[in-house]
C-alpha cells in the first residue's frame, strides 16, 4: 500500500457572511490521498470542492480540522516550512486566463516560481523555461509572448508548465479542464495523466464532470453543500454508486449510444440546491433525495464503511 500523502481530518471553512449568518462551504470533510495516486473530487457547483482545495494549500485558513502533508499540519507550519510546502505543493487553477498576469511574458510567468524559490542561475533559467514548454505541447518561440496572444487550452498548458516549474510532488488541478472545448480536455487530461506517470505525482483532480474524472482518477469522493457523501475506487463508483446524489449524478451523464439513451430511465432531483448558510436540518440532501426517510431530518448520516474501500454517509446503509 503506497504511504499517506496528505490527509484531510474534518475540514471546515466557514465564512462570516455579517449579521450573524455563517456560509459552511466545507463541513467536517475527511480523506487521505496516497503518494501517485489521483483523487477525484466532485459535485456540482458551489458544493465546496474548489473551497476544499484552497483550503488544503492555505489560500484560505481552516475554520477547524486538520490538514496534514506528509504528517506535519499545515496550517501550523512556520514561514520557513511554509515555503518547502509551497514548492512541494502546486495548484492549476479553472480560469487560465484569470490564473495568468496579462502583463508578464510566458517566460516569467513560468518561471516566477523558480525565481521565488531562488533555485536556478539566469542562464539555467530560460533553458528550463524552453524545457518545460516542451514538456507540455508548446515551443521555445512561445516563450516572449503574452498571454492573451493564446487559445484556452495554450494558456491552460501555461499553467500547467508555471505549476511543473517548482517539481512539485503534488498538484491541486482545480476544475482544469471546465473553461475549455471537448476537443482541448482530452488534449489536457491525456497530457496530465503522462506527466504523471514521468513525474511520479500526485493528483487532487476537482471537478464537476464525473464522466471525465473516471478517465484519471483512481478513487472518487463525492460532495454535495459542503459535506462528503461518498468516497470509493473509481470503476466502483460508476458501476455500484450507493449514494442517491452519486446515483442522480451518474444517470445525467450522456450514453453516446442513441437507442440506450432513449430507454435508460434517469433521475431527477427536484427542487433548487439548499442555501449553504440555511442548510436543511439532518441529512443535507434529505430535501432532494427520492428516497427520504423520516430519520433524514431528525439526524445527520454516519460517514461509515458500507464495504471494502467504499465510503457512504447515508442512513439507507446503516446498520
Amino acid at each position: 500500500m503506497p504511504n499517506k500523502l496528505v490527509e484531510i481530518k474534518n475540514l471546515k471553512k466557514h465564512f462570516d457572511m455579517g449579521k450573524g449568518q455563517i456560509l459552511k462551504a466545507v463541513d467536517d470533510v475527511s480523506f487521505d490521498i496516497y503518494e501517485g495516486e489521483t483523487f477525484g473530487l466532485v459535485g456540482e457547483s458551489g458544493c465546496g470542492k474548489s473551497t476544499t482545495g484552497r483550503t488544503m494549500i492555505r489560500l484560505y485558513e481552516a475554520s477547524g480540522g486538520e490538514v496534514l502533508y506528509q504528517s506535519k499540519k499545515v496550517h501550523s507550519l512556520k514561514k520557513k516550512e511554509m515555503r518547502r510546502f509551497n514548492r512541494s505543493v502546486q495548484m492549476i487553477f479553472q480560469d487560465p486566463y484569470a490564473s495568468l498576469n496579462p502583463r508578464m511574458t510566458v517566460a516569467d510567468l513560468i518561471a516566477e516560481g523558480l525565481d521565488i524559490h531562488g533555485l536556478l542561475s539566469q542562464k539555467d533559467r530560460i533553458n528550463k523555461v524552453y524545457e518545460l514548454l516542451e514538456t507540455v505541447g508548446l515551443s521555445r518561440e512561445h516563450a516572449n509572448r503574452y498571454p492573451h496572444e493564446f487559445s484556452g487550452g495554450q494558456r491552460q498548458r501555461i499553467g500547467i508548465a508555471r505549476a511543473l516549474a517548482v517539481d512539485p510532488d503534488f498538484i491541486i488541478a482545480d476544475e482544469p479542464i471546465s473553461a475549455l472545448d471537448v476537443s482541448v480536455q482530452a488534449q489536457v487530461v491525456n497530457l496530465l495523466k503522462r506527466l504523471q506517470k514521468e513525474k511520479n505525482l500526485t493528483y487532487l483532480f476537482i471537478a464537476h464532470d464525473l464522466a471525465m474524472v473516471k478517465h484519471i482518477s483512481d478513487r472518487i469522493g463525492v460532495m454535495y453543500l459542503g459535506n462528503l457523501v461518498e468516497l470509493s475506487p473509481s470503476e466502483e463508483l460508476y458501476s455500484e454508486p450507493l449514494h442517491p446524489y452519486t446515483q442522480a449524478l451518474l444517470t445525467a451523464i450522456p450514453v453516446p449510444d442513441p437507442a440506450t439513451e432513449q430507454t435508460r430511465k434517469r433521475i431527477i432531483l427536484e427542487g433548487e440546491v439548499p442555501s449553504p448558510i440555511h442548510p436543511p436540518s439532518g441529512c443535507v440532501f434529505r430535501t432532494r433525495c427520492p428516497q427520504a426517510m423520516d430519520v433524514c431530518a431528525k439526524e445527520k448520516p454516519v460517514w461509515q464503511k458500507a464495504k471494502e474501500n467504499h465510503y457512504v454517509a447515508c442512513h439507507l446503509y446503516e446498520q
